[in-house]
């Protein structure tokens, strides 16, 4: 390591904070000589070493911090102590750990890096030129410590360009890797690699997605649904008692007095939208929903989703749709208030013009689900983000039955958290719904976040209760 970065006075103390980005304005001069990728020391104008880190003059983040003191070199028992640290951390809060984001860049020491597992396959992302200079020595420290059949890049994202890099894709290990199947929460689900978006799969919504399991049972009563005792003998086909006692079993009743067949008699209704392969619908069939539409704007994605459906047993009990999201909610939410004002000019015995024909729309859900792409990737981005955030969330609101839920999340950094309650906050009054924040959830436990760095706090995924306004 031949060059050392000095910075100046007056910047702000970032580094001091564990923030491993240094911009090129917060460098007063720069000692010695170092070829792009390099490390170099990073002092303070004092003189006292802050960190060593990898410098790319072409970036604006023009060195990375890779230790908080002296390093000699990013070698292979580098990369091996630092995946060693990663796989730690994954077997110790990762319930499945062979399925998981394994690497996390910043948020594991290793900024540029991104490294998820599919069972046997790793996925990598190198984002900038420190880590793509180091490409070989990161895929030997990988098959050492990890052990994988094969390694995939998946570094087909615009972000490199600002690193002066191009996009790339491809075989680093071993064959090139179909579609594999991965296990969450206990259901199968198929991740195109080489084809699906980003890495193949979103694993930093996994415990989010298991939060949603209070949600998918208790609906029964709304429909009349009562358990009651029966004789146990001459029970229809197929019915498993709540209970038994004395020869009666407690078993479901309608209003009617029949006993009631169908298994997921208790369930929610639910509408995922911005589906992608269907891992919330995925979740709430596990947890007992009754019905579920599975909406996304990707035919690729729905046909995938169906396939993830059918490997669990849960086909017959989700609809898929090709749409648009924000189409598809204006237009249910359309048909609501047509229905809606109709029945209340019927109510004051106004008289109803029944020639203007009704939309065909008009659906509500127990729980609606929203999960988008994100909508701010920068920060002049932000006011229409906003308003594309509360466009959904209120029309998504509106579909909710009185006393039903929206699972609502935002995977766009410069959204910040209170700027999204404050969001859809409106598009409730907007609605005529009141909120009850039931549950406010991040990423998950191998999407750690460091305190100093913001930027790894992306993830907001809110649980609200939704009732009417009377």
């Amino acid at each position: 390591m031949n060059a050392t970065v000095y910075l100046h006075k007056n910047r702000k103390k970032r580094l001091e904070q564990a923030h491993p980005w240094i911009y090129g304005n917060e460098i007063e001069r720069m000692e010695g000589e170092a070829e792009p990728g390099d490390l170099v020391a990073v002092l303070d104008h004092r003189g006292k070493q802050l960190a060593t880190g990898y410098w790319n003059p072409q970036s604006q983040i023009t060195v990375r911090a890779v230790a908080y003191g002296p390093l000699e070199a990013m070698d292979r028992d580098f990369f091996v102590q630092r995946f060693e640290a990663c796989k730690r951390h994954r077997e110790r809060f990762v319930e499945n750990p062979r399925d998981c984001r394994l690497v996390y860049g910043e948020a594991d020491f290793l900024p540029g890096l991104v490294v998820d597992r599919f069972a046997d396959v790793l996925v990598v992302q190198l984002l900038t030129l420190g880590m793509d200079v180091r490409r070989e020595i990161i895929v030997e420290a990988l098959v050492e410590v990890f052990a994988p059949q094969s390694i995939y890049e998946r570094s087909d994202v615009g972000v490199r360009s600002l690193e002066g890099l191009e996009q790339r894709t491809g075989p680093l290990y071993g064959e090139a890797p179909g579609p594999v199947t991965i296990l969450e929460n206990g259901i199968a689900i198929e991740v195109d690699i080489a084809g699906g978006q980003k890495t193949g799969y979103f694993y930093d919504q996994r415990e989010n997605r298991a939060a949603i399991a209070p949600l998918m049972k208790g609906w029964g009563a709304r429909s009349g649904i009562r358990l009651d005792w029966r004789e146990a003998d001459g029970l229809p086909e197929g019915v498993e008692p709540a209970g038994t006692k004395d020869g009666q079993a407690l078993v479901p009743v309608n209003a009617n007095g029949n006993v009631v067949t169908f298994p997921y008699w208790d369930g929610a209704t639910v509408l995922e939208c911005f589906a992608h392969t269907g891992s919330f619908t995925l979740h709430a069939c596990r947890y007992g929903a009754k019905k579920v539409t599975c909406l996304d704007v990707s035919e690729h994605a729905i046909e995938t989703a169906r396939r993830n459906a059918e490997r669990n047993g849960f086909a017959d009990r989700v609809e898929f749709v090709v749409a648009d999201a924000f189409d598809y909610l204006r237009m249910q939410a359309k048909g609501r208030d047509e229905r809606a004002d109709r029945a209340q000019a019927g109510e004051a015995g106004k008289k109803i013009d029944t020639s203007k024909k009704l939309s065909a729309q008009g659906r509500t859900w127990d729980v609606v689900i929203l999960d988008p792409p994100a909508f701010a990737k920068t920060k002049g981005a932000v006011p229409g983000a906003c308003r594309g955030y509360k466009d959904i969330n209120l029309q998504g609101m509106k579909l909710v039955n009185d006393g039903g839920y929206l699972v609502t999340a935002s995977c766009s950094y410069h959204m910040r958290p209170d700027l999204f309650l404050e969001t859809i906050g409106e598009a409730a009054v907007d609605a005529g719904k009141i909120l009850r924040l039931v549950e406010w959830r991040a990423a998950g436990k191998d999407h750690p976040h460091i305190l100093g760095v913001p930027e790894g706090h992306y993830l907001k995924f809110a649980v609200f209760e939704v009732r009417n306004r009377v």
